[in-house]
């Protein structure tokens, strides 16, 4: 048995029909006021018939198919439709419950008190010529003026990366990335911009790592999401934060036919996985990335955008990176218009400003200046209090 948080603004009532909810049900819970909402995969009957009196003897809801109270089906799914307060005295209540409600009643638990964090910019810097975006492309000194004006702008954080990992792309060795970003890591210790920025290297090689953390550097970027463990060594060695990324195959196969049974919950799986990993080696400062664009159809990065804050559960910053990815291009195509990366600056910031909302507080873009004042002036609406 596995749950989600569901984002709140979704189809309620689809939802529940595509569970096969009896209908009269369904026109009373739409009409309740929940501002939480559960996806319990795999649920048993038993489990089911308590959860539900359980939660109608406090006012919540238990949305299940239909058959359930008579046990005609032995594993389904349902959705805990509950507010605040139901939801602290469900996840204490079910710890004395049988059928695996004791685990269901821990997961709830991870929910009560999301963690805040402080909004980050992190500019995008490409030290190659084989970044799908060719104006995040910046060498030598040109490099420096780039991080500078970055900084300027509003970048907290600056990402700066040697190889592409654009889908289609191939690894060009340790060698020749490490060539590519060396002049522009010994430019920032030299000048000391480390002291004006936090500065990461996007990197799945822990030699260029310790390169880049040996001169200053705070954070390891890694896409593959601590796979290598001489990598998670590294980081641990220089107590650096870590970027755990999920990714579905490598980039020159990860965009073919992809598919998943549940996005939220094998993303959920890997983290899981990767921060025990994490903790083994010794690392305490994490930051998940969903992985937009690495390995996902259009449907799974919506669905990981949409319903976000599920992966604040873990406590950990979120960093999203859908800085003028193909997906703003696939939706666009529904309308029979084609873009461009340079054409995607709109559909970017419409795409981050709605991350930001559902937890997201890491920006990885490479438009700084637009994406600061876009999230200043929505982060100033939505905190305003008559």
């Amino acid at each position: 048995m596995q749950i989600y948080k569901l984002n709140p603004d979704i189809d309620l009532a689809g939802l529940m029909h595509k569970l096969n909810v009896d209908k009269p049900g369904i026109e009373i819970m739409k009409k309740k006021h929940s501002n939480l909402i559960f996806y319990i995969k795999d649920i048993s009957c038993g489990a089911a018939n308590i959860l539900k009196q359980d939660a109608l003897s406090i006012g919540a809801e238990l949305a299940v198919p239909i058959g359930v109270p008579n046990c005609k089906r032995k594993i389904f799914d349902a959705l805990l439709l509950c507010n605040q307060k139901q939801l602290e005295i469900l996840s204490k209540k079910e710890l004395s419950q049988p059928f695996k409600l004791k685990e269901l009643a821990k997961q709830l638990k991870e929910f009560i008190t999301l963690p805040k964090f402080p909004l980050k910019i992190m500019g995008v810097i490409n030290a190659n010529d084989d970044s799908f975006f060719e104006g995040s492309r910046f060498q030598g000194i040109e490099a420096i003026k780039a991080i500078e004006k970055m900084i300027k702008d509003g970048a907290n954080i600056i990402d700066i990366g040697g190889v592409s990992s654009r889908p289609g792309s191939e690894y060009v060795g340790r060698e020749e990335e490490l060539r590519r970003v060396k002049p522009i890591i010994d430019e920032i210790y030299r000048q000391k911009l480390y002291e004006k920025a936090i500065f990461s290297i996007d990197t799945f090689d822990e030699v260029v790592l310790e390169y880049a953390l040996d001169r200053g550097f705070k954070i390891a970027n890694d896409i593959t999401g601590l796979e290598n463990d001489n990598y998670a060594k590294s980081v641990a060695k220089y107590d650096a934060c870590v970027v755990i990324m999920h990714k579905k195959g490598n980039p020159k196969t990860m965009q073919k036919n992809p598919f998943y049974e549940n996005v939220i919950l094998e993303v959920d799986d890997f983290f899981k996985e990767r921060i025990e990993k994490a903790k083994y080696f010794g690392i305490k400062d994490i930051v998940l990335d969903v992985g937009i664009g690495f390995g996902k159809r259009l449907e799974d990065n919506i669905a990981l955008i949409k319903h976000l804050e599920h992966f604040l559960h873990f406590g950990y910053e979120l960093l999203i990176g859908a800085s003028r990815k193909s997906m703003i291009d696939m939706i666009m195509k529904k309308e029979k218009i084609s873009t461009i990366p340079a054409e995607r600056l709109p559909g970017t910031l419409a795409i981050h400003i709605e991350a930001f909302r559902n937890g997201a507080t890491i920006i990885r873009c490479h438009d700084v200046a637009e994406h600061f004042q876009a999230l200043r002036i929505f982060e100033e609406i939505r905190n305003f209090d008559v």
